[in-house]
């Protein structure tokens, strides 16, 4: 594992050293839709985690993935709620940190450039817009601590940040803005949980505006350091958002 002096983050261990510890694990996956999230789910599936999936949409993609997964997993619940109001994202966490008894990891899956508000929108405009895309995350890792918190667990809270491919101007702008703000949020939670063994990460695309760099990892790689955060490696970096590169 190696952090390059631009910030970057290389992604490179054996998979298999740490799958036997994930076992019987509790995780929360947010977020997920046919286009993100899949490979982080059947990643923690194969690994023999318990695993409790919430999906922003109904498709028969999803349908399928959710028939896949089931005869390999130890324990797996699907949730095809969509999660608009802080009333109802704070009762969906609540129940799914009940439902194996407790969380011992949690997957946000964030879209940065969702929402984005009417092109010449102000200062106050964006800034709403931003906390919109980011409060599921945000109230989903509160609650899943809080949790966390009195079942005594060392947890572990990862956002992944993606946005579209095809971004334009004004979406990579807001993008931008969007990350800084999840930077962050994942400092500011990683100190105020520190002291009850609860470790904060996030994994954001580039959106300097090099639209060559945006994300040339793949969700398998973002996988595999979801397994290995959630396996109780990467402790002194708690508090880092990770560029996958």
């Amino acid at each position: 594992m190696l952090i390059s002096e631009t910030g970057a983050f290389e992604f490179a261990v054996d998979a298999g050293s740490f799958m036997p510890a994930m076992v019987g694990k509790r995780v929360l996956v947010t977020g997920v839709t046919s286009q993100n999230g899949v490979d982080i789910a059947r990643s923690y599936v194969e690994a023999g985690a318990r695993v409790i999936l919430q999906c922003d949409e109904t498709s028969p993609a999803m349908q399928a993935m959710a028939e896949l997964l089931a005869p390999q997993a130890a324990e797996l619940s699907v949730h095809a709620v969509s999660l608009r109001t802080s009333g109802e994202i704070v009762a969906f966490a609540r129940a799914a940190a009940a439902e194996f008894g407790g969380l011992d990891m949690v997957v946000n899956i964030v879209d940065l450039d969702a929402g984005m508000p009417p092109s010449g929108a102000d200062f106050t405009a964006v800034e709403a817009a931003v906390s919109d895309v980011l409060l599921k995350s945000c109230l989903v890792a509160r609650v899943a601590a809080n949790r966390m918190r009195l079942t005594m667990t060392d947890g572990v809270v990862l956002t992944v940040a993606t946005f579209s491919d095809n971004a334009n101007a004004s979406q990579l702008a807001f993008a931008q803005v969007a990350r800084s703000t999840l930077v962050s949020m994942t400092r500011r939670e990683a100190e105020a949980w520190a002291d009850q063994g609860i470790r904060f990460y996030a994994v954001a695309p580039d959106v300097s505006g090099l639209g060559e760099r945006r994300m040339a990892a793949t969700e398998t790689d973002v996988a595999q350091l979801a397994l290995f955060l959630a396996a109780g490696k990467g402790a002194s970096l708690s508090g880092v958002t990770l560029e996958m590169n």
